[in-house]
Order: structure tokens, then sequence, then C-alpha cells
């Protein structure tokens, strides 16, 4: 979303109107999932994608048409049945919700947008909460309500009462770049996002398993940090894929970064005493997911002497510890895998759990084609 973002921003500053369609909501198998954004210049050309094929093909030409004809947001749907899915070569089936929402006044939006970019570049976080369905004759579609991290409010959805609960969900998004669909009280429904710095990933220790997720951890589209203290193990030539590498104390090198509650911080130092130092810096900042490398044992002890310092017992539950999921790695490369996999569970929200296809579904498939259950 973020080069969606400061294209809009370029055409701001030109006074150039566009449009932005925007995947606010999803049922099933789609090639995108809500918060996917697909920008149209008044040109036909685009950045960003709603997932390709008919579908973002469908959208593109609606949003033209509304660069030339003029009109105000809409809200539509697209059915991905089994016969479009076929001719597109997709393996999914479900139903998309977009709103296309143009700016032909550039002049109404310049202020989100603006504060939108600064947050990708690191100040304040921002929410945005997008008005999709009025109730009670109270609104329109499109309507907008925009935050910063401070909670001070800017726009209206229609209703005051709406508009506190509108920002009172952003709040608890806003700070981990997050979207959701929110039903109000009074029957309106309502689209939240959350703006801010790009997720990041710090690892502190520059040994194995850190080289290991350097590469993954980028692949991902994740910012990535490495802390050693060692400039042999801290530096460029070894970890060509970090934005920034630290040679400093653990602790002092961890407090140096900006950390924030959607950063992921990974203790992996060479040993006891480095751990214990990083994993309480690490506990101290807001980072929202922290992991520990190493044994049980080894935690339990870290554990005593960090509650010893005064570490609420509340923030030690929050630290997977031992890190990463189990899937058994032993080699460096699994358990770097294994890291990334968990980091990606945390931020979605999800068990981590395997998808095997769960049994009723093979009674009814076995059923349909006549073989013995």
């Amino acid at each position: 979303m973020e080069d969606v973002f400061r294209e809009a921003q370029n055409l701001l500053s030109n006074g150039r109107p566009f449009v932005i369609a925007t995947v606010v909501g999803t049922k099933g198998s789609t090639p995108q999932k809500p918060g996917a954004k697909l920008l149209v210049r008044e040109d036909g050309s685009g950045v960003g994608t709603l997932g390709g094929g008919c579908v973002e093909g469908d959208i593109w030409f609606a949003a033209k048409m509304l660069l030339r004809d003029g009109g105000g947001p809409t809200i539509t749907d697209y059915e991905l049945n089994e016969d479009i899915a076929a001719r597109e070569g997709l393996v999914c089936g479900g139903t998309m919700y977009f709103l296309i929402d143009p700016v032909l006044e550039p002049e109404t939006v310049q202020p989100t947008v603006s504060s939108i970019v600064d947050a990708y570049d690191g100040s304040p976080s921002v929410g945005v909460a997008t008005l999709l369905k009025p109730a009670k004759g109270m609104g329109q579609i499109g309507d907008k309500i925009c935050i910063d991290a401070s909670g001070e409010a800017k726009g209206s959805l229609g209703d005051p009462a709406r508009d506190a609960e509108a920002v009172e969900a952003l709040r608890e998004l806003i700070d981990y770049g997050r979207v959701k669909s929110l039903n109000t009280q009074d029957g309106a429904q309502v689209f939240l996002e959350g703006f801010t710095t790009p997720a990041a990933v710090v690892v502190a220790g520059g040994g194995h398993i850190s080289k290991s997720l350097a590469p993954i951890v980028k692949m991902m589209g994740l910012r990535l940090h490495v802390v050693d203290d060692r400039p042999e193990f801290a530096n460029k030539e070894r970890f060509p894929e970090a934005d920034s590498v630290v040679v400093a104390d653990y602790a002092e090198g961890v407090k140096q970064l900006d950390i924030r509650p959607n950063t992921s911080v990974v203790v992996a130092t060479r040993g006891h005493r480095e751990d214990d130092r990083a994993l309480e810096a690490a506990v101290r900042s807001p980072a929202g997911y922290v992991g520990l490398v190493g044994s049980r044992r080894k935690t339990i002890l870290i554990y005593e002497e960090l509650l010893k310092n005064g570490i609420p017992l509340e923030r030690l539950q929050s630290v997977h510890a031992p890190v990463g999921l189990d899937i058994g790695a032993k080699t460096p490369e699994e358990i770097a895998l294994s890291i990334v996999a968990e980091i990606v569970a945390f931020r979605e929200g999800r068990s981590g759990k395997g998808m095997t296809m769960e049994n009723r579904y093979l009674q009814r498939i076995a059923q349909k084609v006549g073989v013995p259950a």
C-alpha cells in the first residue's frame, strides 16, 4: 500500500485527480485480502494491485469511468465463481467487496495522505475509518475520520456516537498497521485502517541463525535490523539484506532502534549473559513480538533474573521462548523458517497450527463420489 499513497501524494502535489480502489471485505478464497489497493490515474495507468486478472480489470474500468464521468464513492462486489476462476487460472472461489473512491478535488484529502506517508517514514501512526454503509439516514459512503497517535480526530462519519465508536476501535490497531471491519451500534458499516512504519524484525546476535533469518525476513517484505557487539558479526558484508547494522552492547543496541508495537525482536546471541541483557531490553521496549532462541532450561534461568530486575510476569508470559513453531527444526535454516512462520502467525492473530482438511469435509467428498467413508 505504501507505493499507492506515495503516488497519491505526488498526484495531489500536482493537482491531478485519481481513484483509489480498496478491498474492504472478502468471503471464501480470494486472490487479495482486505486493505489491498489500486490507484488509477486519469491516463488509465495505475499503481498497486487488487489481485490481477478479470477482477482487477473490471474494477480498473469502473475507476476510469468515474474519472471520466464524475461521481462519488461507490461500493461494489465481485463474485469469483468456478467459471471465472478457471478462466483466469485461479484456484479460488469467493466474493470480494471494493470501495471505489475518486479524488476529484485533491485538496480534500491532502492532509490525510501526507500524514499516511509521514507515518510510513517514521512519524506517528495514523488511523483512517471510512464509512461503507450509512445508517439512519446519517452519513454518506466514503465519509472518513482520521486519527493520529495522540487520538486527535479529524472528519466525521455522520454521527458523533458513531465517530466515537470508530475512533476507539482505531486505537486498538493503529500501531500495528492492521485493517478491520466494524459494525457500529447504530447499524453502520465502517472500514478501519492503520498506517505505520513498515513492520520490522530486530535480531540481537549475528550468528548462524540470524544469518539464515536475514534473507527470509527480507523476502517477507519486512525491515531488518541486526545488533551485535562484535564488528566481525555485525557488518553489511555479512548482512547485505539488513536495513541497518548496529555494533554495540546488545541492550544498548536494541535501545538505539525505533522499536514499535509492530516490531519483532529475536534474541539469538552467543551466550546466556548476552541473552539476559538483550531480552531485558526487548521486553522493556514496546515490541509486540519478542522471541528467545535457546533451551527451556536457559529460558527459565533468564526469566528468574528478569523477574528479580522488576520485569512484570505478564510481560514474560508474552515472550515466545523457546522461539518458533514446533516443526522439529534442527539446522539454522530450519530454525529461521520456524521463527518467521511464528512471527507471521502472531502478526495475523493466528494459532500457527496445521491446516489439514477437516474430516467432515473428507466425509462429504467421499459421499459425493461414492467412496465408502
